[in-house]
């Protein structure tokens, strides 16, 4: 193996990114562009997309721009049509885009409720919907493809007034256990990554004073993970040989104690 093949492991593939205007998503469309693939990136937000994709190519790597709302099956599958037409279909679907909206259940934020099961949950199986045959398909041809399901800890841990968004980010969580089952036959890596607190535009769309200060005060007492800590999760995920699938991986903050 070349020196160029050790630091670019992903070249040949494809990989789409949703939720990809900034966060989690912007870095790891950035880092799997840097390893070697090619990148499709999928957001709201057309000049934050168009802003990434020229970074990229600044930085020597090939992307797409795909402004569509995970939330709209019909753009997620007209995206999906594009990086098949473009690309030559994907086989890496980092399927990150959500919201965190937490607020005590007997306030009755309904409208809260239904924004984070639609972008959360419903969203996410836009995107599985869209992305899985491309993934199937490059997985026969190439050997592996990676469907990499961004949960959170709070599938698991538990947070006051969190109730919903945990109950989606649980939701991530178990569907990608069971995709797995049928997908890993195929050659299809399922994986769910759990991360802890990262510092990320989810906490400014936090309302509920409480939560606030929740975060507030994990803000003082520790060092938040960044974006770029999950990227590159996700290029370890992507960059293990095809016999490896990492089922599930938690990253947290080291002082996070839960």
């Amino acid at each position: 193996m070349s020196a160029h093949d050790v630091s670019k492991p992903l070249t040949g593939r494809v990989a789409v990114v949703t939720g990809a205007s900034s966060g989690l998503g912007e870095a790891t469309a950035g880092h799997l562009a840097d390893l070697g693939a090619k990148v499709a990136v999928l957001a709201r937000r057309a000049d934050r997309l168009d802003d990434l994709v020229a970074r990229i190519a600044k930085n020597g790597g090939t992307a797409l721009a795909l402004p569509a709302d995970v939330t709209d099956a019909a753009a997620v599958q007209a995206a999906a049509d594009r990086v098949a037409a473009e690309f030559g279909g994907a086989d890496l679907l980092f399927n990150n885009a959500g919201v965190m909206l937490p607020s005590p259940v007997e306030e009755r934020r309904t409208d809260q409720w239904d924004r984070q099961i639609d972008l959360n949950i419903k969203g996410l199986m836009n995107a599985i919907a869209a992305f899985t045959p491309q993934l199937v398909a490059s997985a026969a041809e190439r050997g592996v493809a990676d469907l990499i399901n961004t949960s959170s800890i709070g599938a698991r841990n538990i947070f006051p007034t969190f109730a919903v968004y945990a109950g989606t980010k649980a939701y991530v969580t178990h569907l990608s256990t069971h995709l797995r089952v049928e997908l890993g036959p195929k050659n299809v890596r399922v994986s769910a990554l759990e991360p802890g607190i990262v510092g990320t535009e989810l906490q400014d769309h936090v309302t509920d004073e409480g939560a606030l200060a929740w975060l507030d005060g994990a803000r003082q007492s520790m060092e938040f993970l960044t974006p770029q800590d999950i990227a590159r999760s996700v290029g370890f995920i992507a960059t293990l040989p095809p016999r490896v699938n990492v089922q599930l991986l938690t990253v947290m903050p080291t002082l996070q104690a839960s």
